[in-house]
């Protein structure tokens, strides 16, 4: 007869916002019973997910720990016939810890703490949280109760579950290996890790790695949607057992909780580890870091685990539909927990506000396509009046678009933006501001006691009808008690191409980290594509016949914005280079000089030396911008990812060895 020993896992992901306590503790809650009814016997969830991991420097106040705690017990008592771990902030020694809390049948059993850190990128844990070292393990005190803290292993009737921490997971000298060695049957990973593009196929791979390498069962989950502002999660879920996914969960869900769970049988990762020649078991006899609890596991039955993905996760368009998704979901969750009504977005007929108002329109579509409209609408709608009765009455009580046109707007922005916000259903009005343009300059013309011309005073003159359109957007948006998008994308936040106090305008700048390049190819494939399950958005093709531009000058200006700045594909080329990459304007002259070929060495010099001169110029800007969303390492924000002086040499002396360097291809 052959033994197994099955058991069921599951990994619960989790919508947790910051500081929203009983939210928080509602949600583990539900996780917990919704894990009971499907016969699970060990659940783990998200790191930090008691206190919500983005609390910042709010981790510091002793308040925040002491409610942590009071969280944990209430907790605890919901664990009866379930192993859980939950995960908060925990005072030992002097320092604050992350810990993953093991509960047992209503009983805390032990703490872990996180051995690796992550401190880089949007990243500050050391500035909270001390690590704590390889192979140390104490006692601390909680409430009167002596409980184990530290490099731990839980024996709970007789299988042996250990933990990895998140970052514990990234790095070469896993703690997973050391737990193998002392006898892991199950490692457990809860995270908070942030989305960026092509993060889950490198997650993926260390989970079936390490269920692979280590003999044993791996249950990673993680945060799912915007928890603190700036930071999106896509809560990955993943369970893989003897180097195969057994259980993946659905990524980018609006549900505040899923399980995602297998039944696994542990006798045979066992089995594999005996029969292993290169594994090497522990044999010290210190047992001094395993914590022994009594538990009976349940007798359940193996049932055969398919893993379903959706399709477009293997499909051509992974970013697209990753792109289109995380932002939809960031700004559902900005909305909600921000407690605004709706969105206000000034709707110019071109390509970025036209994605701000697609994606809006997209948060409420995703989510009455998963959840459905009545619990979309409680969740969302806080207007005291009355509520909609459709989708298409929700968007156009929730999104409103405006068109501000000057004596420089044109007819076919102007039908653009129409066609938009008729597409998406937006409440759409339309604002003529040319008088208000032309009071600032008759006043201020007549304060300095000559006129305003195009050929003088260029820059003033485009910035103000820029400026004007602010605050009639402001005012609609404290009208109607919403949050107003800016529409700057990443590309223009590098080169300052955007007027302060204009288009930056907002409390959220959705698109502010993504390239110009890559919104306009990702407008191509809304137009004719569109994301699994919703469909493409013909009437974009009214924006995407559109050469990009600001709109500011005179019309036979011909304005555009690569005319402005230079092609869009070649300002994003030097924008990794320089800044993701840190390459001097010489290294990045001699890397365009073969992806660029057809383009003069002159031109390609005098595109770079632009982009340092305006780059260095326009640091304030981009330590002004509203928050935006983390997509991925190019990010250009100094508050969460890429930090530079406001005042600096502007790299006079780099730019003087590329313009000798240049001078000599002549």
């Amino acid at each position: 007869m052959l033994l197994m020993k099955l058991i069921k896992v599951a990994a619960g992901v989790l919508n947790q916002t910051p500081l929203d306590w009983l939210r928080n503790k509602s949600h583990i809650v539900a996780a917990i019973e919704a894990a009971r009814q499907q016969r699970v016997s060990v659940l783990v969830l998200p790191e930090l997910c008691i206190s919500g991991y983005g609390c910042e420097d709010a981790f510091h106040s002793r308040g925040l720990q002491e409610t942590s705690l009071e969280m944990l017990h209430d907790i605890a008592q919901q664990t009866q016939g379930i192993c859980v771990s939950v995960g908060l902030p925990l005072h030992y020694a002097g320092g604050l810890f992350n810990v993953a809390a093991l509960l047992v049948d209503r009983q805390i059993v032990g703490f872990v703490a996180k051995k690796h850190l992550a401190g880089d990128g949007i990243h500050y844990e050391p500035r909270w949280f001390k690590r704590w070292p390889d192979g140390v393990h104490a006692t601390t005190d909680v409430d009167g109760k002596s409980h184990p803290i530290g490099d731990l292993l839980f024996d709970v009737g007789s299988v042996k579950i250990g933990f990895e921490i998140c970052e514990d997971a990234w790095v070469g000298s896993r703690p997973g290996s050391g737990l193998a060695a002392r006898g892991a049957d199950i490692l457990l990973n809860p995270s908070a890790s942030h989305f960026a593009f092509g993060k889950h196929q490198v997650r993926r791979r260390f989970v079936m790695e390490g269920s692979r390498a280590f003999y044993v069962t791996y249950c990673y989950t993680n945060l799912v949607g915007n928890e603190a502002g700036r930071t999106i999660y896509d809560g990955d879920a993943m369970i893989a057992h003897g180097g195969k996914l057994v259980a993946v969960g659905p990524r980018f869900t609006y549900d505040d909780v899923q399980l995602t769970s297998a039944t696994v049988d542990v006798d045979a990762t066992r089995m594999a580890r005996s029969q292993s020649g290169s594994f090497e078991p522990d044999v010290d006899g210190d047992e001094t870091d395993i914590v022994r609890i009594p538990f009976q596991f349940p007798r359940i039955e193996l049932h055969a685990s398919a893993v379903v993905e959706a399709a477009w996760e293997s499909g051509p368009a992974v970013k697209e539909e990753e792109f289109t998704r995380a932002v939809s979901l960031g700004l559902f969750d900005y909305v909600r927990k921000s407690r605004s009504s709706g969105v206000v977005i000034s709707l110019s007929g071109g390509a970025d506000s036209a994605a701000v108002a697609l994606l809006s329109s997209l948060m409420l579509r995703f989510a009455v396509h998963e959840m459905g409209f009545a619990q979309v609408l409680a969740r969302i709608w806080t207007s005291k009046s009355a509520q909609p009765s459709s989708l298409a009455d929700a968007t156009h009580a929730m999104i409103t678009t405006v068109y501000q046109r000057t004596r420089n707007s044109g007819p076919i922005t102007e039908q653009a933006a129409r066609q938009v916000a008729s597409a998406i259903g937006s409440d759409h009005l339309e604002f003529d501001v040319d008088g208000l343009v032309q009071d600032y300059v008759s006043m201020v013309s007549g304060a300095i006691g000559r006129p305003l011309e195009w050929k003088t005073d260029d820059i003033a003159l485009q910035n103000i009808q820029a400026r004007v359109r602010s605050p009639g957007v402001w005012m609609l948006a404290n009208l109607r008690g919403a949050l107003l998008l800016a529409t700057s994308n990443r590309s223009e936040a590098a080169v300052g191409y955007a007027t302060m106090d204009g288009d930056t305008s907002g409390g959220l700048s959705p698109i502010a980290g993504i390239d110009k390049a890559f919104l306009l190819k990702w407008l191509q494939w809304m137009e004719s594509i569109g994301p699994a399950g919703i469909g493409p958005f013909p009437a974009l093709r009214a924006i995407n016949v559109q050469q990009p531009t600001a709109e500011l000058r005179p019309p036979d200006f011909h304005q555009t914005d690569e005319g402005d700045l230079m092609p869009y594909e070649v300002l994003d080329a030097i924008e990794r280079l320089a800044i993701r990459d840190k390459k001097t304007p010489l290294e990045i002259f001699e890397h365009l000089r073969i992806g660029f070929a057809q383009t003069s060495p002159q031109q390609l010099a005098q595109w770079i030396v632009r982009f340092f001169r305006l780059w260095c110029r326009n640091q304030w800007k981009r330590e002004r911008y509203a928050p935006s969303f983390h997509l991925d390492d190019e990010n250009l924000d100094p508050r969460s990812w890429c930090r530079f002086p406001i005042l600096s040499g502007g790299y006079e002396y780099e730019i003087e060895q590329l313009e000798r360097a240049s001078r000599s291809e002549d």
